[in-house]
């Protein structure tokens, strides 16, 4: 591809906007009307709760089925995105970045003083628009951190999807694409059957809402995950037997670890004297939790997280680093997250947190970190 065509490539029409509004539209929908879990938030500094809605998977499966449909019928092509990729890509940069314009503004103007809306201005432009002003500013009744995060993860997946699609149209289906759907798609479905825990996450619960979450969510969250198929649409990777079982064990370690640790701790959010590994939790000054997961690292979720992300991009092989973005970008991000983490933890618990540090010294990789 030339310049000429990388430019006409990045140019935004109104066929992908058309796309993008289609496809939000769907979600604030079926997000609305769909039957599902109504699931209480962390109750707010002010006493409140917000309260969420969790029927992302059936949203996922119906709008799945009702693309399927479309595609039969010949109403939508399968591989709609993978031919406009970076079309589509600069269209929801441009739409989160308008977005965000709007919320700074609609919240500098705002005189809520409720804990979801209250405006936290620092006086800095920039940064009171990069992390966001009001904690879970909402739009005609949809709490939108929430929506964004749905529509990142059914993107991520929808893009999977027409690249697959345009595999099968090219006869190219090779055993790595293969690994790396499998490992996406139970990923997703594993997310969404378990939605009602990203309501007690840290970016739920304390993340304002700016550019940083937006972005990272409409924008980072398809594109970096989605880095490993748009790769091997392009390169050819033969994989041995002992390479693909690793591949899959590695996938199975980090999401036992991942999903045990979060479940763990929305478990014991919701129930002090839930059993952790069938004993009795092990709690520090009656606010913290250090079983299970939780008793081997202060952060033990993020070495789940982080065996995920290279299961994602080891199918890929090891011929260039292009694949292994993401678990790298996704080290650096977890370890400053973690640092922001223990410094919020510190001036939150103070001397509760300096006793679990002391039983719990290590912070993400037992022994090592």
């Amino acid at each position: 591809m030339d310049l000429n065509q990388l430019l006409n490539a990045l140019i935004p029409s109104w066929n992908s906007a058309a796309l993008l509004v289609s496809f939000f539209t769907y979600l604030a929908f079926a997000g609305s009307v769909l039957p599902g879990k109504l699931v209480p938030g962390v109750a707010l500094p002010d006493g409140t709760r917000l309260h969420y809605r969790c029927n992302g998977l059936l949203s996922l499966i119906l709008l799945v089925a009702l693309l399927g449909a479309g595609v039969w019928m010949e109403f939508v092509s399968p591989t709609v995105i993978s031919d406009r990729g970076l079309e589509l890509l600069l269209t929801t940069f441009i739409f989160s970045f308008l977005v965000t314009l709007v919320l700074y503004l609609a919240g500098c103007k705002s005189h809520d003083q409720s804990s979801s809306l209250k405006p936290h201005i620092t006086g800095n432009i920039i940064n009171d628009w990069w992390f966001g002003i009001q904690l879970n500013p909402h739009f005609m009744g949809i709490d939108l951190k929430f929506f964004f995060v749905r529509a990142g993860m059914m993107g991520w997946l929808l893009i999977n999807l027409s690249v697959l699609a345009k595999c099968f149209q090219d006869a190219d289906l090779s055993q790595s694409m293969i690994l790396y759907q499998l490992f996406c798609v139970l990923y997703i479905l594993d997310y969404f059957f378990y939605e009602e825990y990203m309501t007690s996450t840290w970016d739920i619960i304390a993340e304002r809402l700016g550019f940083m979450l937006v972005f990272g969510d409409l924008v980072w969250i398809p594109l970096t995950f989605s880095i490993q198929a748009w790769w091997l649409l392009s390169n050819k990777v033969e994989l041995t037997k002992a390479a693909a079982i690793a591949n899959c064990f590695v996938f199975i370690i980090g999401y036992l670890v991942f999903r045990g640790a979060n479940k763990q701790k929305h478990d014991f959010k919701k129930n002090p004297k839930v059993l952790i590994w069938g004993r009795p939790p092990k709690v520090i000054g009656g606010k913290l939790l250090a079983s299970g997961y939780w008793g081997i690292a202060r952060h033990s979720n993020y070495l789940g997280d982080l065996l995920v992300a290279l299961s994602f991009s080891s199918p890929c092989g090891i011929s260039s680093p292009v694949p292994y973005f993401y678990p790298i970008y996704l080290l650096i991000l977890l370890i400053w997250r973690e640092r922001r983490d223990e410094s919020r933890c510190a001036e939150k618990y103070r001397e509760v947190w300096a006793e679990y540090c002391k039983l719990v010294p290590w912070r993400i990789l037992p022994y090592i970190y």
